[in-house]
């Protein structure tokens, strides 16, 4: 009998543990399709405010989806290493300049959320929230103007807070890449290939050497290194 019940646990084990890998592998594989998750989530919420509409109920469950998404959306777009913290260890690349010569450098927004846990949150989220919609236990009476009022008020009072430290430290939470000069990687007229400044130097060193009188048979990077002054 215990024999049994023993094999019943460790095969609802197995089977558990082979669901969550096969969960996780899917979800290893959405990672790099951002777009068609996002959809995905669009179509979820669309499901939920559907049936706040067609049953006219769970406002409570809307306003607390609403709560939920809002402060995840303030995570998303918050710095990993907050100016305003006090304390903290040292400079890993990841914090905001704090001087004139960093904020030159390039460094891409580390986001305290990011995209995909973001996504993932709101996901689920949005589905537990649906299938909340589906039992009266949740479904609290309350006069749902007043939620979406306060909701408003909130979320301006919010995001009026965010733009504001936005803009006292001066960033945009938003990456668009590495920079690259523009001219780089395409070809010029005299047959060689423009690699941002490094480039130009090298054109100039090779018409320089041919001024002097220097044979240059094929001038490349390489023989031009090998040559001092």
């Amino acid at each position: 009998m215990m024999e049994g019940s023993d094999q019943d646990f460790s095969g609802a084990e197995a089977t558990s543990a082979n669901v969550r890998r096969a969960v996780q592998y899917w979800l290893d594989k959405s990672t790099i399709h951002i777009l068609p998750r996002w959809i995905l989530f669009s179509v979820v919420l669309l499901l939920f405010f559907l049936r706040i509409y067609l049953v006219q109920s769970h406002f409570i469950v809307a306003y607390g989806l609403g709560i939920f998404l809002l402060n995840n959306f303030i995570l998303f777009l918050s710095p990993l290493d907050d100016p305003r913290d006090a304390g903290g260890g040292g400079d890993d690349g990841l914090s905001l300049p704090s001087t004139a010569k960093q904020g030159k450098e390039y460094r891409p927004f580390a986001r305290r959320l990011p995209e995909f846990k973001f996504w993932m949150a709101c996901t689920r989220g949005s589905g537990t929230a649906l299938v909340m919609t589906l039992f009266s236990l949740f479904d609290v009476p309350v006069f749902w103007p007043i939620l979406l009022m306060y909701f408003g008020v909130l979320f301006f009072m919010t995001m009026r807070r965010q733009i504001g430290h936005m803009i006292k430290h001066k960033y945009v939470p938003i990456s668009f890449g590495k920079h690259k000069p523009k001219a780089a990687g395409k070809e010029t007229g005299d047959g060689g290939v423009r690699r941002g400044d490094g480039g130009q130097h090298w054109r100039r060193g090779c018409q320089k050497k041919g001024k002097l009188g220097v044979v240059l048979a094929g001038c490349s990077e390489d023989r031009l290194g090998a040559l001092s002054w």
